[in-house]
């Protein structure tokens, strides 16, 4: 049971937001099924690195990398080329290519596979992702969107450098993966209920397929589906899933800073007291649809993670699969 402290009476959480509106009463409805139906929850994945670095929220445009530091570790990534347009791909950013990711990961762990098949035609994709094959395949319609993350996605090569001054030596561990080693997509964004003669499919470079699926962080997709259109709230959401099983794991509370979270998260942001009202937000929708997370925001400088907290889903390893790690 949450204490007075915690961020989270559901009623407090709708003032907060705003005043009551179709939107705060679905994250409502929801909650209500997450805590009468907790056997009902269907388990997505995110990589443990994924969670601890996340990509941009924004688009960079046409830099020649973007990286974000976390600790001793930064996420760097380098884009692919357009040859067609002579220019960058471009950088996966934003809401969709996680949405995709979290897809990936689950999927590469359900098959132990690296190839996965992308659905038998391109609304059955979107759907799986959470999204709307109806919106149109206008420039702002989901079906536009997702083609041009997933190319950007497929097409990305990603680092992760360790630096190791914080054990008292000189020197870094670095692993570049590229995201895809092959990938075929036959979508129309203008026909999406349209049945391919030819298959869409990903097949994962090995070590991207080994970064994903050694230790993965289990959500509840209904959660995801919840706050799919915003990146921080997804970013938010999977890293309190992960810090919440490490602080009920050890017993103790944790405290975590705002300013060390907008490091994390926030470098797409103005400053860290712009990161911090939007973070609040977004964790206040998080604590809706995410009703065993327990934190306290009774001191200024950050919020702390209660050892209370359970995790968001009920993990049962399975096949292929392991528990997810502190």
């Amino acid at each position: 049971m949450k204490k007075a402290g915690d961020i989270i009476a559901q009623s407090m959480v709708v003032s907060q937001i705003a005043a009551p509106n179709a939107n705060i009463s679905k994250l409502l409805d929801l909650a209500e099924a997450i805590r009468l139906e907790p056997d009902a929850a269907e388990a997505a994945f995110m990589a443990r690195e994924l969670v601890q670095c996340t990509l941009p929220h924004r688009d960079p445009g046409q830099v020649n990398f973007w990286a974000r530091t976390n600790g001793n570790v930064t996420l760097s990534i380098v884009s692919g080329v357009d040859p067609r347009k002579m220019k960058l791909v471009g950088y996966p950013y934003g809401s969709i290519p996680r949405l995709i990711l979290f897809w990936m990961t689950t999927e590469a762990l359900r098959t132990a596979s690296r190839r996965l098949h992308l659905g038998a035609s391109y609304a059955a994709f979107l759907r799986d992702i959470g999204l709307d094959p109806n919106t149109g395949g206008g420039k702002r319609g989901d079906a536009r969107r997702v083609k041009e993350q997933t190319r950007r996605l497929f097409a990305a090569t990603i680092s992760f450098i360790e630096n190791m001054e914080s054990l008292g030596a000189e020197g870094e561990r670095r692993l570049n993966m590229p995201v895809a080693a092959a990938s075929e997509l036959w979508w129309d964004p203008k026909h999406p209920d349209q049945i391919n003669l030819w298959d869409s499919w990903v097949e994962l470079s090995d070590r991207f397929y080994d970064a994903v699926t050694k230790a993965p962080v289990p959500v509840d997709i209904r959660a995801l589906r919840a706050l799919k259109r915003s990146p921080l709230a997804l970013d938010l959401y999977a890293w309190a899933t992960h810090k919440a099983f490490s602080v009920a794991r050890h017993g103790k509370p944790q405290y975590v800073p705002w300013k060390l979270l907008a490091q994390q998260f926030g470098t797409d942001y103005s400053n860290h007291l712009d990161f911090k009202r939007k973070a609040k937000h977004a964790l206040r929708k998080i604590c809706i649809v995410y009703p065993g997370l327990c934190l306290s925001d009774e001191t200024a400088g950050g919020i702390i993670v209660l050892p209370s907290s359970v995790p968001a889903i009920a993990y049962r390893p399975g096949k292929g699969r392991q528990s997810p790690r502190s």
